[in-house]
């Protein structure tokens, strides 16, 4: 019987489902934590459940918040997805403050039930240059998550793992395929049909497909 308990932030894509086939991999006891957000894309909730599902965990939330309540992104606002490749800058895909607002949720939730161990898919490699996708990043919330909770000022410290922060998307693809992960089964496409089909132009899919292609 698994004795450590983790808490997996699960969007359903193909970071995120390899790090809880990671996670499970390491002993972990997961509790996998999904978000209904406002998100265009919310076809990846369905995902989550079915990756949950098919690797296996102690427990999955869906946690509903409206961060399309104040928008500033073009997957929480009507603000076209951009199509025509990746810029030099942080692009309009980035959604204000999610992976903090995320492992806030994620922290909370961990505290609650006893487990100090938070995983979350963030790559600072094969990304669209988000801020809260870099190891600068993990770090600081870290040491957030043990000033600023009961358990980290008694001693009962939090660990924030980002197994994918250096690695490669092609590397990211062939170490869940060691895990046994059906990637068919995970959306990353930021603006799907409304039947689920990806659109195959976003930054989202040409990483993925990119990665893909190398591999075949």
């Amino acid at each position: 019987m698994k004795s450590k308990q983790a808490v997996v932030l699960l969007s359903g894509g193909l970071d995120s489902s390899t790090v809880l086939a990671m996670a499970n991999d390491k002993g972990f006891s997961c509790h996998a934590l999904s978000f209904e957000y406002g998100q265009r894309h919310n076809i990846e909730l369905a995902c989550a459940k079915n990756m949950a599902k098919t690797l296996g965990v102690a427990s999955h939330v869906i946690s509903r918040i409206d961060l399309s309540a104040w928008g500033g992104s073009a997957l929480t606002a009507d603000i076209e997805v951009p199509k025509d490749g990746r810029d030099s800058g942080i692009p309009i895909t980035y959604v204000p403050a999610r992976n903090t607002i995320f492992l806030s949720h994620a922290l909370g939730f961990a505290e609650a039930i006893g487990a100090r161990d938070i995983f979350i898919g963030v790559n600072a490699v094969d990304y669209s240059g988000y801020p809260d996708c870099r190891g600068e990043f993990v770090e600081a919330f870290q040491t957030l998550a043990n000033l600023a909770t009961k358990a980290g000022v008694e001693g009962d410290s939090f660990t924030i793992h980002a197994p994918l922060l250096e690695m490669t998307k092609v590397d990211i693809i062939k170490r869940g395929h060691e895990l046994g992960v059906d990637y068919s089964l995970t959306q990353s496409c930021y603006d799907p049909s409304d039947s689920g089909n990806p659109c195959g132009q976003c930054d989202a899919c040409r990483l993925r497909d990119a990665a893909f292609f190398e591999i075949a």
